[in-house]
């Protein structure tokens, strides 16, 4: 891997950290996920899967450091190399037959439903729903509202790196 390459991943990765820190909680000791956003844009722009991986368990990580979720390190970790590996599978097939701008669109709302999913089911069966709450309950008020909040803020991310992209031709 290039170090331009290595570089802007690792900045991309910074800013969604500083996102997820600054990201209030909604009601709930829970908050949306926007260092996720970043995860999947950086899947865009590097095509391969160790690149994935990677950056998906230091995602995993930090998130794990600024989660505000009682007993939500873990899960953190967990749900995020679970979902780069859903989601690089399914995006492998599509990368040829559908322009980026959907891939995003795809990545941004169908994998934050899945790291959601996932996140939620770990959580529940390692520390509990916090406040109480079930499954269904937190997946309404934080999941779905999550995927739109990433559906929308993410395509404006994505769109502000991808300018930059094209101007300074860090992936040529």
């Amino acid at each position: 891997m290039k170090t331009k390459r290595m570089i802007t991943n690792a900045i991309l990765i910074a800013i969604g950290v500083i996102l997820h820190q600054l990201t209030p909680a909604l009601g709930l000791p829970m908050q949306p996920d926007f260092s996720l956003a970043m995860l999947f844009i950086i899947m865009i722009f590097n095509k391969d899967y160790k690149t994935t991986v990677i950056c998906a368990i230091i995602v995993g990580i930090f998130t794990a450091f600024t989660s505000k979720t009682p007993g939500g390190q873990f899960p953190n970790i967990a749900d995020k190399f679970i979902t780069c590996n859903v989601m690089y599978f399914i995006l492998i097939p599509l990368r040829d037959k559908v322009t980026k701008n959907i891939q995003v669109i795809l990545l941004l709302t169908l994998g934050t439903f899945i790291s959601g999913t996932t996140f939620l089911t770990i959580l529940m069966l390692t520390a509990g729903l916090p406040g109480g709450a079930s499954f269904a309950v937190l997946f309404g008020v934080i999941v779905i509202p999550t995927v739109v909040l990433n559906g929308i803020i993410g395509y404006m991310i994505y769109k502000v790196v991808e300018r930059t992209v094209s101007t300074t031709n860090v992936y040529a």
